[in-house]
C-alpha cells in the first residue's frame, strides 16, 4: 500500500502502475510512448481479441467471462461448472456496424470453438452482416418503403401493386415482417377466398407481397428465413392455367369490324393485325408511325416489358391508318372526341351484341380485347411464321408467355390427324412396293 502521506500525484501514478502490471502491460511503453488513436479500430478491423471471443457463462451469477478464467469473481469455481456442463458458452463478434453481438452456443466447448471459427470465416469472406431490418420492422413500413421506391413508382402497373399491398397491410400491416410464417399467409388465402375473390386475384395479391420481399432481401433488409416464408405459400392457380383459348376467326373479326364505331373499328384492326397490347396500342403516337417503311417504332418506355420492338404494318393496317385524321392539338393516333382514348369496354360489349359474340372473361368463350393478341399469335403459327420472328414482333420474351398465347384449336388437331394418316398410307406404300421388288 502506498503510503498515505504521498502526494495525490503520485497515489494516481502508483494506482495507474498497478493496473498496467496486472494487465500485462509496460509503463514504460504504455504511459511514456502511448499507442497510436487507431490502434484498438485497426486491431479491431484485423480481428483481434477485442474483436471474437468464446465467453464463459457463470452458472450462478450469470457473468460472461473469458474461457481461461478458472473462478469467477462470485467464487464460483468454473472448472469444475465447467466439468458438469453447467457453464453456458457464448460467442462474441464485431458487427461491420461496429456493434457488438453476443451468442449462446450450448455448453459444449467444442461446439462453441467451431461457432466461433464459423463466424472468423464469415468476417473474412465479407459474409457477417448487421441484425436484419425486419426483426423490427413492420409490413406496413417495409410497404412504404417498396412503394416508394423509384423502380416501383415506374412501374405502369403501380397502382395495382398497391392496391394489392393495402389488402395485405389490412391483415398484416402491423405485424413486424420477420414474424410472418407460412401458415399465416396461407390463413390469408382462405379468407381472402371466403371473400368471394378469384384465385388469380388473390395469387396476383401474394405476388406483390413476394416481389417486395424479394426486393428487400437484395437489398440485405430481410434475413433468408422471412423470404423462405413467402417462398414456400403456393399459388392458388397453377402455371398457366386461367390461360384464354379464345381466339377471333376471320369472319368473326370482320364483322365485329362492321358493327364498330369507326374509333372501336380502328383499334380492333390494330391488335388483330400486330398483336399489340391495349395500353400500347392506345398510347400510340404519330412519330411512332413509320408509313413510309410501313412499321410501328416502339420504344422501351412504350412497352410492358421494357424493351424497344419494331412491328410490320400490313396492306389492310396501313389503308386503315391512312384514313385517320391527324389532331393538331393532339400526337395521338386514336382520339375519340378530341382526347386521348382511354377506354374500350362499353363500346367493345355494344359491337359484340350487334355481332352476336359472347363477351366478358365470366362468359364461357367469351371475348375480350386481349384474345386479339392470342388470335395474332396463332394465326401467325398457322401461316408458317418461324416463332422467334413471331415473339419478337409480340414481344414475348420467354417461350412459356408465347406457348400461353399460342392456342390450338380444333382446326389443329385435325390437321395433325390428316398428316398422320398420310404417313401410314406413304408406310403402306413404301411397304406394298418393297414387296413387289422382292423375287
Amino acid at each position: 500500500m502506498p503510503d498515505m502521506a504521498c502526494s495525490l500525484e503520485q497515489r494516481v501514478e502508483f494506482t495507474l502502475w498497478t493496473i498496467f502490471f496486472r494487465q500485462g502491460m509496460s509503463w514504460k511503453k504504455e504511459i511514456r510512448e502511448p499507442r497510436p488513436v487507431s490502434w484498438t479500430v485497426d486491431k479491431r478491423k484485423k480481428g483481434g481479441v477485442d474483436d471474437m471471443a468464446i465467453l464463459a457463462e457463470c452458472p450462478i451469477c450469470r457473468t460472461r467471462q473469458s474461457v481461461k478464467k478458472k473462478a469467477c469473481k462470485c467464487g464460483e469455481d468454473l472448472d469444475k461448472a465447467k466439468g458438469s456442463k453447467r457453464v453456458v458458452y457464448w460467442i462474441s463478434y464485431r458487427l461491420p456496424s461496429g456493434k457488438q453481438k453476443q451468442e449462446p452456443v450450448g455448453d459444449s466447448i467444442e461446439e462453441a470453438r467451431a461457432a466461433d471459427g464459423k463466424k472468423k470465416s464469415q468476417k473474412k469472406e465479407g459474409k457477417l452482416f448487421d441484425i436484419k431490418e425486419d426483426a423490427r420492422m413492420t409490413f406496413d413500413e417495409l410497404s412504404k418503403w417498396y412503394l416508394d421506391l423509384e423502380s416501383v413508382k415506374a412501374q405502369k402497373a403501380r397502382w395495382r401493386t398497391e392496391i394489392s399491398l393495402n389488402h395485405l397491410n389490412s391483415v398484416f400491416g402491423k405485424m413486424i415482417v420477420s414474424k410472418i410464417k407460412p401458415v399465416d399467409l396461407e390463413n390469408y388465402q382462405i379468407k381472402r377466398k371466403a371473400k368471394g375473390k378469384a384465385d388469380n386475384t388473390v395469387d396476383l395479391e401474394l405476388g406483390a407481397a413476394k416481389a417486395m420481399i424479394n426486393k428487400a432481401f437484395d437489398n440485405d433488409m430481410i434475413s433468408g428465413e422471412t423470404l423462405k416464408a413467402f417462398k414456400r405459400t403456393k399459388r392458388l392457380l397453377k402455371r398457366n392455367a386461367n390461360a384464354r383459348s379464345k381466339v377471333l376467326s376471320h369472319d368473326e373479326f370482320e364483322t365485329l369490324c362492321s358493327y364498330s364505331a369507326l374509333h372501336l373499328k380502328n383499334t380492333i384492326m390494330t391488335a388483330y393485325h400486330t398483336g399489340m397490347r391495349r395500353g400500347e396500342i392506345l398510347g400510340l403516337t404519330w412519330d411512332k408511325v413509320n408509313l413510309k417503311n410501313r412499321t410501328i417504332e416502339l420504344e422501351a418506355e412504350d412497352t410492358k416489358d421494357n424493351e424497344a420492338r419494331e412491328i410490320p404494318i400490313c396492306n389492310e393496317l396501313l389503308q386503315a391508318l391512312r384514313t385517320i385524321p391527324r389532331a393538331l392539338h393532339d400526337n395521338h393516333v386514336f382520339l375519340y372526341r378530341g382526347k386521348p382514348l382511354k377506354a374500350l369496354g362499353k363500346s367493345l360489349k355494344r359491337a359484340c351484341v350487334k355481332a352476336k359474340i359472347p363477351y366478358g372473361r365470366k362468359i364461357k368463350d367469351g371475348f375480350t380485347f386481349h384474345d386479339l393478341r392470342h388470335t395474332f399469335n396463332t394465326n401467325m403459327r398457322k401461316a408458317g411464321v418461324q416463332e422467334s420472328v413471331i415473339m419478337a414482333i409480340t414481344g414475348h420474351s420467354t417461350r412459356e408467355m408465347f406457348d400461353r398465347y399460342n392456342t390450338i384449336d380444333t382446326e389443329d388437331t385435325k390437321k395433325a390427324v390428316d398428316q398422320l394418316e398420310v404417313f401410314f398410307q406413304n408406310v403402306t406404300q413404301n411397304v406394298k412396293q418393297a414387296e413387289k421388288s422382292v423375287p
